[in-house]
């Protein structure tokens, strides 16, 4: 199935446009909408994954847990249904208002979007996580001294915007 995508302006405003992700080129003024959710456990360190081999865009490298926003999906939506796909974990009780946005302007690639990122602090184990196949292929739970020799590697991504959102 394809998905579809709301198509937004720099205030958050939906367009009235509905496109495929897939291929999508973003126009200057345009943006799609993403989520980040930064998942901690009781001890405060970091669930991160690390992306299947067979993505087109860095396999392997390590992430926290996130997503596209859907044609006709809230951001908060969204948040619940990708940390529920990606890691078969529920954050629907937990309090659902972004912590951090930013935007992302790529005029070349057609690749402008909005990110929300979520903050929940969940009493898991490593036990609890369900990963998607599709998605990633390990996870751990990282102190930020764990992601940032990770970072420093090249192996994390998003790292500068998370470090920025996290200071």
């Amino acid at each position: 199935m394809e998905e579809m995508i709301d198509i937004y302006d720099s205030n958050r405003n939906f367009t009235g446009k509905t496109i495929p992700r897939e291929g999508a080129f973003l126009a200057g003024g345009e943006y799609m909408l993403y989520v980040l959710a930064i998942v901690q456990d009781a001890q405060g360190r970091y669930l991160i994954t690390q992306r299947s081999q067979d993505k087109h865009w860095a396999p392997g490298a390590w992430e926290v847990t996130g997503g596209g926003v859907l044609a006709g999906e809230t951001s908060a939506e969204a948040v619940v249904r990708e940390v529920r796909e990606e890691v078969g974990l529920d954050v629907s009780a937990q309090p659902l208002e972004p912590f951090f946005s930013y935007e992302n302007v790529d005029l070349e690639r057609g690749d402008n979007y909005i990110v929300d990122m979520y903050r929940f602090q969940l009493d898991i184990d490593k036990n609890d996580v369900v990963l998607q196949a599709s998605e990633a292929v390990d996870c751990a739970f990282a102190t930020w001294d764990d992601i940032c020799a990770l970072a420093n590697q090249d192996k994390f991504l998003h790292f500068s915007r998370l470090e920025t959102a996290l200071s």
